[in-house]
């Protein structure tokens, strides 16, 4: 993690290297979805690009917008409350998050309570609202209500039971209008912290409610600050969108500490998991946005997201005339990010693992382990014979162990329902065999990627260069320069996979291609191969500089960059080596030739392995000597400098060993 949290810092404004549609509402719409469970370090990754094409002005522009005057109340004080492992301030005025601290010496604020006094209006999102998309009886039209978008003071109310902080009538946050009346609970449930709602159809007709999002605020923002501020003040959070065993956790950006994970009470499914696009803080490249827990969605999936295949079946609820509801999160916390099962366990939690993953090739027998103490009622699988699962021995320790392998290619949703009627979905993607998506992944990358013009000005031939998949065509030009320009991590990726898949499944032809590519292209062109930046590498060879290039060399139709020639970097720009995130790349490049031409007698032909090996080891020494700031936060793809020390060492090259 400590690589995605320095990379975006924006003390230097040329970090950002994912590459995302600009149909961004396709993007918007695709992310929306989410998956189910992934590791942190992929999630920071969506997080992070999740915005940029589609909001990149408007984080630009927004911080001198009038949003009108403060409504929140925040100069009206806060009244504290603790329970053994949190410590929360709440805002008189409207009884949400002011502050949300871990007690004890050490204590972490998870709330975003530094950007309060500027997060202090109407449509901003605070820890402790909700929102809603309601219809009446026979009504075909939604409606939608939120307690963020006019501010007022809300009406406590007596608590009845030692355990319950505080009670609010949130009536005067709603128009008066809504069919239901909303009661906000904060309180304690033995350690841990509660938030919860109770509705009531205050109506003779029947309710029903499409939409119902708790707002999950927390101190994710790390606009202008220092990396060293990011890693120490800041927090990422990824969802388990998995119905009744769905979480959310809350992790620092430096991996250390305590970790918070919130989890459903009463019935609160973790159906979907919404962007709060409406909420005025600025998004951008240091603030992917806020997110909200979504218990029912079908209002969604009819309108915004009609069409969209989400992770799991739309829903709504219906109340009765004079019906009442309750929904709420839990707060729990983890030792470190490592105990997070164990506290999901200890709160009696379901908790499943798949193993290797979610990613399911069909010539790979999968196993997935689940804890919880009731038995499973029942298995299904969506669509039908998508998976075959059979039941497995239980582990010593108790975990319910099956046996999955992937039968259809696509998305498969496993639905796992116990006796006690709790619910758990866990979706799965079936892909050919491992063999066969290899194979193809080469095939593809070496045919319809390869970039083969002798001729093109900013001597990225040949190269595998980026791909719109959408259209079908190369990126052979793009406002964000990097995407077309072979380096970064956007830039990047094609050509580093076609590589690295050639060291697991070489062929012949695609080697001799990739040879190519790295001798004359990287080797003189993305690293200097001369000179005093000799061994550094360079953030783009694609740049735009319209006064010095033939007219005609960049599209009209490309919305060019102006921001401090960002993203749009001019020559000078691109041709800098102080991005260290540039290197593992080129290191691995020269790497891989390296293991190929020493396991493989004929198909590595320009070069002898020493040249590759040392290259390798050059490159490692550049990024620390030319490009020594960001490295020191962790690299992306860093594992390659150890392979590199490692074989170095096996080949006795020892004093270049000992350097690295």
């Amino acid at each position: 993690m400590g690589y995605w949290s320095g990379k975006w810092i924006n003390q230097d404004k040329s970090l950002f290297g994912f590459f995302i549609s600009e149909k961004s509402k396709t993007v918007v719409r695709r992310i929306e979805m989410k998956t189910n469970r992934v590791g942190p370090a992929i999630y920071a990754c969506i997080f992070l690009g999740l915005f940029l094409c589609h909001t990149m002005l408007l984080a630009q522009n927004s911080h001198n917008r009038d949003l009108g005057p403060s409504t929140l109340g925040v100069e009206k004080g806060v009244k504290e409350y603790k329970t053994p492992l949190l410590r929360l301030e709440l805002l008189n005025s409207s009884q949400t998050i002011s502050s949300l601290k871990t007690t004890g010496a050490n204590s972490f604020d998870f709330s975003p309570h530094e950007w309060l006094n500027q997060r202090d209006k109407n449509g901003f999102y605070q820890l402790g609202d909700i929102n809603l998309r309601i219809r009446v009886g026979d009504n075909g039209s939604w409606t939608d209500y939120s307690t963020a978008k006019n501010r007022a003071d809300v009406d406590a109310l007596p608590a009845t039971n030692p355990d319950v902080f505080a009670v609010a009538d949130l009536a005067k946050t709603l128009p008066p209008d809504i069919p239901l009346s909303v009661i906000r609970y904060w309180e304690k449930s033995g350690d841990n912290l509660v938030l919860r709602f109770t509705l009531q159809n205050k109506t003779a007709e029947q309710v029903e409610i499409g939409a119902l999002g708790l707002p999950m605020i927390f101190n994710n923002d790390y606009n202008n600050k220092t990396l060293d501020q990011a890693h120490t003040e800041n927090v990422f959070y990824d969802p388990y969108i998995g119905m009744d065993a769905g979480y959310l956790q809350v992790v620092r950006l430096n991996g250390q500490g305590k970790a918070l994970v919130v989890v459903p009470v009463d019935t609160t499914p973790f159906e979907a998991y919404r962007p709060l696009l409406d909420d005025p803080t600025p998004r951008g490249y240091t603030f992917e946005g806020f997110y909200e827990w979504m218990v029912c969605s079908k209002a969604y999936s009819e309108n915004e997201w009609k069409g969209v295949d989400e992770w799991n079946k739309p829903s709504s609820i219906i109340l009765e005339p004079g019906e009442k509801k309750s929904f709420g999160v839990k707060f729990l916390l983890a030792s470190s990010i490592r105990d997070i099962d164990n506290a999901l366990i200890s709160a009696n939690r379901p908790v499943a693992i798949g193993v290797p993953g979610y990613v399911l090739p069909m010539d790979v027998e999968a196993g997935l382990f689940i804890n919880y103490p009731e038995k499973v009622k029942s298995l299904a699988v969506e669509p039908l014979g998508a998976l075959k699962i059979d039941e497995d021995a239980s582990t010593k320790h108790n975990w319910k162990k099956f046996k999955l392998k992937g039968e259809k290619w696509g998305r498969a949703r496993l639905t796992i329902t116990y006796n006690d009627g709790t619910c758990q979905t866990i979706n799965y993607k079936v892909i050919k065999p491992e063999s066969e998506v290899v194979a193809d992944y080469g095939r593809f990358l070496t045919h319809e990627q390869w970039f083969d013009k002798p001729d093109d000005p900013f001597h990225r031939s040949p190269s595998v260069i980026s791909y719109d998949y959408e259209e079908k065509k190369q990126v052979v030009q793009d406002a964000r320069v990097w995407v077309a320009g072979l380096s970064d991590e956007a830039g990047v990726g094609s050509w580093l996979g076609a590589i690295m898949k050639q060291v697991v499944m070489p062929d012949k032809e695609e080697v001799a291609k990739l040879e190519d590519f790295v001798n004359q292209t990287i080797w003189g062109g993305i690293q200097y191969s001369e000179g005093e930046h000799k061994y550094g590498v360079r953030k783009s060879m694609f740049y735009y500089e319209p006064d010095s290039m033939p007219a005609g060399t960049y599209s009209s139709e490309i919305r060019w960059g102006k921001y401090d020639g960002f993203p749009s970097w001019s020559r000078k720009q691109a041709e800098s080596v102080g991005r260290s995130y540039n290197y593992p790349h080129v290191a691995a490049a020269h790497w891989a030739m390296y293991r190929l031409a020493r396991n493989y007698k004929g198909i590595v032909t320009q070069q002898d392995w020493r040249f590759y090996l040392e290259n390798a080891f050059q490159t490692a020494m550049a990024m620390v000597e030319q490009a020594p700031y960001y490295a020191q936060f962790g690299q992306m793809e860093g594992t390659v400098f150890l392979l590199i020390l490692n074989d170095l060492r096996a080949e006795g090259m020892t004093d270049m060993a000992n350097e690295l």
